[in-house]
Parts: structure tokens; sequence; C-alpha cells
């Protein structure tokens, strides 16, 4: 049978999180960026308006399935009522409050959260509570949009919301259908009784549309009448979406291949002095006869991996101690500043015993991220970052950095998360010069801290002399030759 899908629309994909009881599939997120780590590709935005009850969600989740596509948001006015002072609130609890009037929606925090989806970053949204009239305290995150279905009532009312929209969809519905469905929904869902539900659709809801809601289908693109049932009118905006994210789709790891060849490596990067200590792991972990229980004791030691203590990374400030024997001594400290480690999976975590024995207090967040076979390009498949990570010191490790390109997007994920590009620090055991000049080139303010760096990278982008596949070493697996289906589930 079709497995379900939510908000990460795809076909059938590798299998990328395992537990006991099911097994995760997603399509990832090709680079929404260029090669200088600017994003580029917006995130294209259907709207759908029309009267209450007309079908707009229903037709919203019917596009999402027919698209087909990675990463789409399907995004709700209604999350943007504005918080009602307790006046507000008593009319409301007798249906006297005009929810359907522009003056009841917060149409600036609407303009801001979708200009920030269109543009790749991540986002915070409220919940409403449609039994208590109230935001819920726990706000919902959205992160990394390639499609954003966006339902409401009147958007199409507001100027500065419309210029945000690539695709105007007008919904229609017999008004007894409407009636019913309202009806229905409001009762069983939102704890409305039938009188109230009547009267507040004869005072407000039937007139909102007359006003402010019926003479803008004039703004838009294409009418559906019938609601979902309208499968034709569906197919022609299916098609027009995927023509359009053709005509956006961004070639990056090519694009890194060809450029600043014969440069001189970048000031941010920091290789470690090549001690006895470094230049004998380095020949273990490089030997192709080196067993895998001696390749992975030797990189789950602290000594191998890159970690500079705090205070070589975090600001310090003097400070003056004084000694057991009576004397002063002028030292200094850093500041007691959060500090994150985020591992590009599955390699980058081999790095996290290291990290966690110089940094004891460290919170911990994973990236994945794939290369697409067919295509060449990065992928974002799944990322769990901690909260507030913004205000961080973020170390991000990935044990080797070829092209560039993974890490590239790892760093592109933690700026649209807010983090300052100044406190991201890439370490990695290995890196070749392309992707260390990709790397500072797209983002010159990322320190970079490795262990060594090769000058070649073959033509299957794999690092010379190098030391092979990381994680296939290290965890004793193959590079699978194709992907096996197994049980599917939501993600």
């Amino acid at each position: 049978s079709p497995r379900k899908r939510t908000t990460s629309q795809s076909k059938a994909g590798p299998p990328l999180l395992r537990t006991s009881k099911r097994t995760i599939y997603t399509a990832g997120r090709p680079p929404w960026y260029n090669e200088t780590g600017t994003p580029f590709k917006e995130a294209f935005v259907i709207e759908l308006v029309g009267r209450s009850a007309s079908g707009k969600t229903t037709v919203a989740n019917k596009i999402i399935e027919a698209l087909d596509v990675p990463w789409v948001v399907l995004l709700s006015m209604d999350c943007f009522y504005k918080v009602l002072n307790k006046e507000q609130q008593e009319l409301a609890a007798h249906n006297e409050y005009n929810f359907d009037h522009p003056d009841a929606f917060d149409f600036d925090l609407l303009i801001s959260v979708l200009r920030k989806l269109k543009k790749g970053k991540s986002v915070k949204v409220p919940v409403y509570d449609f039994t208590t009239h109230s935001r819920r305290k726990e706000w919902k995150t959205i992160y990394g949009a390639n499609v954003v279905v966006f339902e409401g009532i009147l958007s199409f009312a507001n100027k500065e919301l419309l210029k945000l929209l690539d695709m105007k969809v007008f919904v229609d519905t017999d008004s007894d259908i409407r009636l019913v469905r309202r009806l229905q929904r409001d009762i069983m869902e939102r704890g409305r009784d039938i009188v109230g539900v009547i009267k507040q659709y004869n005072k407000f809801v039937k007139p909102a549309f007359e006003q402010y809601i019926e003479p803008t289908v004039q703004v838009a693109d294409i009418v559906v009448p019938r609601g979902g049932e309208n499968f034709v009118a569906l197919d022609l905006i299916v098609q027009h979406v995927h023509s359009q994210l053709e005509k956006r789709e961004i070639t990056v790891r090519a694009a890194l291949a060809s450029a600043h060849q014969g440069q001189p490596l970048p000031k941010s990067l920091s290789v470690l002095e090549s001690t006895p200590q470094v230049r004998g792991m380095h020949t273990i972990i490089r030997n192709k006869d080196t067993t895998r229980d001696e390749f992975t004791l030797l990189s789950a030691r602290p000594c191998p991996a890159p970690l500079p203590p705090p205070s070589a990374i975090l600001p310090d400030e003097p400070v003056t101690v004084e000694t057991p024997q009576g004397t002063v001594y002028e030292g200094k400290r850093f500041h007691r500043q959060r500090i994150t480690g985020v591992s590009i999976l599955r390699a980058g975590e081999t790095m996290e015993q290291a990290l966690t024995a110089v940094c004891k207090d460290i919170r911990l967040g994973k990236i994945l991220i794939q290369t697409n076979h067919d295509t060449g390009e990065p992928e974002l498949h799944y990322l769990r970052l901690p909260k507030e990570i913004s205000e961080d010191y973020v170390i991000l490790m990935d044990s080797t950095v070829s092209t560039g390109a993974a890490a590239m997007m790892a760093v592109r994920v933690l700026l649209d998360h807010d983090v300052h590009e100044e406190k991201i620090f890439l370490l990695s055991l290995l890196m070749a010069e392309m992707g260390v000049h990709s790397v500072a080139y797209a983002f010159p303010r990322v320190r970079i801290i490795t262990t060594a760096v090769d000058k070649r990278v073959s033509e299957e982008f794999h690092i010379i002399p190098g030391i092979g596949n990381f994680g296939d070493r290290y965890f004793g697996t193959d590079a699978p030759s194709a992907w096996c289906e197994s049980e599917s589930m939501d993600y």
C-alpha cells in the first residue's frame, strides 16, 4: 500500500532513521543556495483563498500529495489570529467577536514569517487554540520549504502579502455545502453550539465574505470550483508548480570543482602541527590494511580530533588570581558562553566523544546530508538542533571534507537558524584543498580546523591520498549499490 506523506513529500527513498518499531523514509532537500553560500532559490508560495469551509485545507493537502516533491510546508492563516484582550475574550465567548475581519489577524507577524520562509530561514509559527481563543505557549518551528502551500480567507486583502505570493488560487464551493461543513467543524472540533455557529455565520462570516473576500477573486490566477473534487484544476496547478521548480534547480558541486584552483589557503584555516603523534595517527588511519578495531579505537580517542580548548575559541577576559604561595598571577578566562556541537551524520558523529571529553557540558545536534547518486548534489535529509542555538558558539564536525559541498550545506543550515557566522567552527580530521576553499570562499568568517590538508580530489570526489570512506571503515559497512525498501513510515 502507498505510504502516507506529511510535510516531506517524496518518492520511495533510502532508509534514513531506524528505530525498534519503524523505518523512516524521506527525500532530501537539494541546495537552495549557490557556490557563494548565498540563498538563491526562494520557496514557491501557493496561496489558497476562499469562503469559510470552502475546502481550502482539503485542496491544499491534495496539491501537496500530487506535487510529490521534498520539503513542502502547509501554513494556515488561522495560526495568525491576534491575541485577544479580556474584553475581546468575553465577546468571543458569546460569538460576538468578528474573526472574519482583517483586523482579527496579525498581518505583520504573518508577512514576517512568510518572508523568512521564502528565503529559506527557520521560523516559529504560533499555534492558535480555537476552544480558548488564544495562542498556545508552544510555537511550531518550520524550516526548509521548497514549496509553501498557504491557505486563509483574507490573504488577498493585504497588498504586502500579495507581493510574496507566486501563485494565487481561489477555492469556491456551494454555500449550502460550506454551511454544513462549518457546522460540523465548529461543533465537533471547536466545542461550539449550533445556535452560536449560525449566529456567527449570519452576523460576521457571510458579510465579511461579501465585503472583503469576494471582490478579491479578480486577483486570483486560477479559480477552483467544487474545491477538492476538481481534479482537472488541481492537475493544472501541480503541472505549473513542477515547471517553476525545474527552472529554479541549482547545481553546486560541479561549480565547486572548477572554482578556486591554484589559490593560496585561506587565513581562516588552522592546521594542527604535524607532531609525531598526529603523523602516527595519520599513518594508521590512512593504511588500507588497518583493521576496523584498530581504526575505531584510534578514532574514538580524544587526541586525534582537532579539538581546541574552549579558551581558544571563546572570547576571554583578563583575570587576576592568587596562587597558593600568596603571589599574584595575571591570567585569562573565557566568558561562560554556551557551546553546541553539531555532527554531520554519519561520520561526523564519531567525533562527538572527543568533543564531550574536552567540553563537558556541551549540547549536541545532528544534521544528515547525503549525496544524490543521480545528480551528484548534496541533499539535506534530517536535522535536530538544540533550542535557541542562535546565541551559541557552534562546533561543526565532519571527519573528512572533500569538495566541501556537505559542509557548506551544514553551515547554511546553521545560518538559516540565525547562528552567527563568526561563531561557527568547522572541525575535520582531513580536508582537501578544494573543500577548504569552498567553505572559506562562501563563508569567510567560519573558522576551519583540521589535522591535515590533501591537495587532490578524484573525479569521484574522493580525497587523494585520503583515508577512504571514513564512515564505512568506522562502522564496518560497505557503500550500498542499490537501496532496498522495507516498511515505510511518515516523517
